[in-house]
């Protein structure tokens, strides 16, 4: 990608939620950005933490413990929270949007999930903008 991308342009494109589009590249990751919405999935990344970055809206993220208790960490516009690899998340949200920083090839719904994929979920390694 030799060009700038505007990141509001790429949003507008599309309106799948839990869908990610990759907006550059950097290395070996995809900067993507994703529409969020509902619930997702639990799940883990073995290898790679993941980072996020709130652009609009509310986004929550549910982690367990290795003890297995559970807590919620609550982001709102502007913040930014890493999930250390291994440990088991669900995001939620009531609405909003999110920039992602993952090895390319990292699926939305890790390496293990829980249960059944909701439809709303798209399991992918990003899509081309």
């Amino acid at each position: 990608m030799t060009q700038p991308v505007n990141l509001s342009a790429a949003l507008a494109s599309f309106d799948e939620v839990y869908s990610p589009r990759i907006v550059a590249r950097m290395n070996d990751y995809d900067v993507r950005v994703a529409h969020v919405r509902g619930e997702h999935v639990w799940h883990t990344h073995e290898d790679t933490d993941e980072f996020f970055l709130v652009l609009e809206g509310r986004f929550d993220v549910a982690v367990r413990a290795a003890d297995g208790t559970e807590s919620t960490v609550v982001l709102n516009k502007g913040d930014t929270y890493v999930v250390p690899r291994g440990v088991a998340h669900k995001p939620s949200s009531p609405g909003g949007s999110i920039l992602m920083f993952e090895p390319s090839g990292t699926l939305t719904t890790g390496d293990h999930h829980e249960g059944e994929i909701p439809a709303h979920v798209d399991s992918t390694a990003g899509h081309a903008l």
